[in-house]
């Protein structure tokens, strides 16, 4: 990544292992009709959008410094989204939801590199550029949105995935990388559209990660603010698609209102959306959320959250009341009659931490190949172990040096030679270590001598499970990109030639300067580019608004109304293009 592209102080508290997914902006690779397809969008947006859009959104566009012509440099974003706290960091098309997620708690926007081709003016079934910056940017300058943002981000990466979870993102990353690539036979296509379908009928109990992806979806990407009869649109996905923001407000789409059943509705991200829900403020939307994270393993603690953990077969938190933290993939779990944990175990390396530190000499070195400990309170005592004083450990013959046996209630047995007792910051006891220590359950050996020292963790109960690790730069965890990369197009000799075209036309525009080219480049349009719509509509908008060669002027429009009949998508982009030159449009945003 290059370090000189990111000068915000918000990416310096990125931990290591998010950055894995950050790539350097391409931006000399955009092409000029990138940056035609980019200016027609953010043209058309900002029209319809001033209309339609949260009053917030183009004062947005210029506290982010979205500009409407050209698309925006990572570095430039940078120095000006570093003013309301935020930052923006440039990925490979869709990353997995738990990076997005933690990415979004350290108020950072994550950027897909790549634009839309021509093709997908309308709408793109992979993210891109116009999608992530034009429409997530702009709204996060309000104040009370972006604290929505923020707490969503740090819920989310608490949720537990499944592994149908990674496998159906992997599917839909893959369709969206073959479907933007105009070289995709229609057969790939179905086969990737189908294989989406399978997993989705597999997936079984959806995970929390599952319904918070719906609540971020509905709200974040594609939300409506007001009521059902009178609403404006903030979600990323409406402002950032021309398509998306006409087609929402029709009758044909549903309006519901935003509450938390919300959780309950999938979403297919290639095509567009049947319902949409409309929450009445952004306070709303922190309300909703809430209320759905009481209901998830970081918050209500438990056996159920343990074996949340471990269904996940992830990285994991575990937090127990103590305040202890273990961090490491939770493996087995042990539990008695009543089905209450008495006994957990991670497989391969293991940390210990309290508030997300790693605790010295307690990191994966010292828990290479897994970690386990009871839990719960001694035989015929009231009180848990992590509340009492050294004394009263005494008393109960738990004194360092000593040969201790300690029995719990569940029947869990330990024996073995105290060697340490550690207190926490907080003054509960946290890990008693034994040597030649044994535990076990009933005949059952939990722990056996030879497999060397015994950190026990003290906390009666789990207090809270949460996905990822406590401290992982301690940890020295890493993310590893997806390996399927998308799609980078090699354009032909003759598509290289239209884009010189277009980037005269740009310079023609910009400078003022070379009008009698235009007639030239027309002419050559026609000839050696028929399938071309965009760059004849940029000529005419040059001729029109500078009142140059209305003869020309009058041949570009028929070239373009032509061009438009018989295709219903062709037949909108351009007339609507023609409507906004005629409109004299003004740019709100220079």
């Amino acid at each position: 990544m290059e370090r000189e592209n990111i000068k915000n102080e918000v990416l310096d508290k990125l931990p290591p292992h998010l950055l894995d997914l950050v790539i350097d902006q391409p931006y000399d690779n955009y092409t000029a009709q990138d940056h035609a397809v980019w200016r027609y969008v953010m043209r058309q947006n900002i029209n319809f959008l001033g209309k339609v859009a949260h009053s917030s959104y183009l004062n947005g566009l210029k506290k982010t410094g979205i500009s409407i012509d050209s698309i925006p440099h990572m570095y430039g974003m940078n120095r000006i989204l570093k003013e309301i706290g935020w930052a923006a960091v440039a990925v490979d098309g869709f990353i997995p939801p738990q990076a997005f997620m933690e990415f979004q708690a350290y108020n950072v926007l994550v950027i897909a590199a790549d634009i839309r081709n021509i093709n997908h003016i309308l709408y793109t079934p992979a993210p891109d550029i116009i999608h992530e910056s034009a429409g997530h940017a702009p709204i996060i300058a309000d104040e009370e949105y972006a604290s929505y943002l923020r707490l969503f981000g740090e819920i989310g990466s608490k949720a537990f995935s499944s592994k149908q979870d990674y496998e159906l993102y992997e599917a839909i990353r893959h369709l969206s990388i073959i479907k933007e690539d105009p070289g995709t036979p229609e057969d790939e296509v179905r086969l990737a559209e189908k294989a989406i379908e399978e997993i989705q009928a597999n997936m079984g109990e959806p995970s929390e990660m599952a319904k918070i992806r719906n609540l971020h979806w509905w709200t974040v990407e594609y939300g409506l603010i007001g009521t059902v009869d009178d609403f404006k649109l903030y979600g990323a996905g409406l402002l950032s698609s021309i398509g998306e923001s006409a087609n929402c407000i029709k009758p044909s789409v549903k309006k519901l209102p935003y509450t938390i059943d919300a959780v309950n509705y999938s979403f297919d991200i290639t095509t567009q959306q049947p319902q949409l829900f409309v929450t009445p403020s952004f306070a709303h939307l922190s309300d909703v959320l809430n209320a759905f994270a009481d209901s998830m393993a970081f918050r209500k603690g438990g056996t159920r959250a343990l074996e949340t953990a471990r269904n996940s077969g992830h990285h994991a938190t575990v937090e127990l009341s103590s305040g202890i933290q273990v961090g490491g993939v939770v493996d087995r779990v042990w539990q008695d009659d009543q089905g209450e944990a008495i006994y957990f175990a991670t497989a391969g390396p293991t940390q210990l931490c309290f508030e997300n530190q790693e605790l010295d000499g307690q990191g994966k070195i010292q828990h290479a190949h897994g970690f386990s400990s009871p839990l719960g309170r001694l035989e015929k005592s009231d009180r848990p172990l992590e509340h009492m004083s050294i004394e009263q450990l005494a008393e109960l013959g738990i004194i360092e040096g000593n040969h201790c046996e300690l029995r719990f209630s569940s029947g869990i047995a330990l024996s073995g030679i105290l060697t340490q007792i550690t207190t926490l910051p907080n003054g509960l006891k946290g890990i008693l270590t034994f040597d030649q220590c044994t535990v076990r359950l009933g005949n059952q050996i939990l722990f056996d001598p030879s497999w060397g020292i015994y950190d026990m963790v003290l906390g009666a109960q789990v207090a809270s499970c949460a996905a990822g690790l406590p401290d992982p730069r301690s940890f020295g965890l890493t993310f590893e990109a997806p390996k399927e990369k998308t799609h980078k197009i090699e354009y032909s000799e003759s598509d290289k030639n239209l884009h010189q075209l277009y980037k005269r036309v740009r310079q023609i525009r910009e400078q003022g300067l070379g009008y009698d080219e235009l007639e030239e480049i027309f002419d050559q349009l026609q000839s050696k580019f028929p399938h071309d719509w965009l760059l004849a509509l940029e000529i005419l908008e040059i001729l029109r608004s500078e009142e140059l060669h209305d003869g020309l002027a009058k041949v570009a429009e028929q070239y373009l109304t032509t061009k438009a009949l018989n295709n219903e998508e062709l037949n909108k982009l351009i007339h609507d293009g023609i409507r906004l030159i005629d409109a004299d449009f003004e740019l709100v945003h220079p």
